[in-house]
C-alpha cells in the first residue's frame, strides 16, 4: 500500500516524465535575466581599464548536459532523477549560464569579454563546473531548487589564481515545471551576481 501511495504522488507531479502526454505541447524556458541595477537603470559599461576576460563554457556531468528541467522527489528516493515530459530548457542549463555570466560581467563591469583567443589574447580566463541543477520537492506541494557550481580564476599562462564553490537554494512558487523555472530564474541572478563580486575582487588584488 505505502508504495502504490508513492507511485500515486509521483504522478501527481504536473508533467513528468512517469506518463509523458504526448497530446500536450512541449513548453520551452529561458532564465529571466536581471539587467537592471539597483537603482533600476539600465547598466552598460565599456571595458575602459578593466581586463580581459574569457569566459570558457560551462561544463557539466552528463545528467546535467540536456534540455529536461530535473527534480527529485526528497520524500521519496532523493537520488533518482527525474525530468518534466512537457518542458524543457531551451539549452542546456550549462549553455544558459554561461551566456549569463557573459553577459552580466560585459554590462555590469569595466571588463572585457572575448569570445575566444582568435579575437584578443585573454588576460584571465573563468572557468565554471556546473554540479547541481536540480528542484527538489520536499513533500508533494513544496519544492526548492538547487545551484551549485565550482568557479576557477586563472591568468594567461594557466596558474590557478583563486577558486570558489557557489551554491544556492530558492524555494519554488508552484509545485511544477513553471515554478521551477521562476524559481532557477531568480537563483541564478542571485549566484551570477556573487560569482562576479568575487570575480572583481579577486582581479583587484592581482
Amino acid at each position: 500500500m505505502r508504495n502504490l501511495i508513492l507511485f500515486f504522488s509521483m504522478l501527481f507531479v504536473s508533467g513528468c516524465t512517469i506518463l509523458p502526454e504526448a497530446s500536450k505541447d512541449i513548453a520551452t524556458f529561458n532564465f529571466a535575466a536581471d539587467d537592471t541595477d539597483e537603482s533600476g537603470s539600465s547598466v552598460l559599461q565599456s571595458g575602459g581599464d578593466g581586463r580581459k576576460i574569457l569566459v570558457a563554457p560551462i561544463t557539466a556531468p552528463l545528467w546535467l548536459d540536456t534540455r529536461g528541467i530535473n527534480y527529485r522527489l526528497k520524500y521519496h528516493n532523493r537520488s533518482q532523477s527525474y525530468t518534466y515530459a512537457n518542458s524543457r530548457w531551451s539549452s542546456p542549463p550549462a549553455f544558459l549560464l554561461t551566456q549569463q555570466i557573459k553577459h552580466k560581467i560585459a554590462t555590469a563591469t569595466r571588463h572585457l569579454v572575448i569570445k575566444d583567443t582568435s579575437m584578443a589574447i585573454a588576460e584571465n580566463e573563468l572557468h565554471v563546473e556546473l554540479e547541481e541543477f536540480s528542484q527538489v520537492f520536499d513533500t508533494l506541494n513544496d519544492s526548492h531548487v538547487i545551484i551549485r557550481f565550482r568557479a576557477s580564476l586563472v591568468n594567461n599562462t594557466h596558474r590557478l589564481i583563486a577558486q570558489k564553490i557557489f551554491s544556492i537554494k530558492q524555494t519554488a512558487p508552484t509545485a511544477d515545471a513553471a515554478g521551477a523555472v521562476e524559481a532557477f530564474s531568480i537563483a541564478s541572478n542571485k549566484l551570477v551576481d556573487a560569482l562576479v563580486e568575487w570575480l572583481q575582487a579577486e582581479i583587484r588584488t592581482i
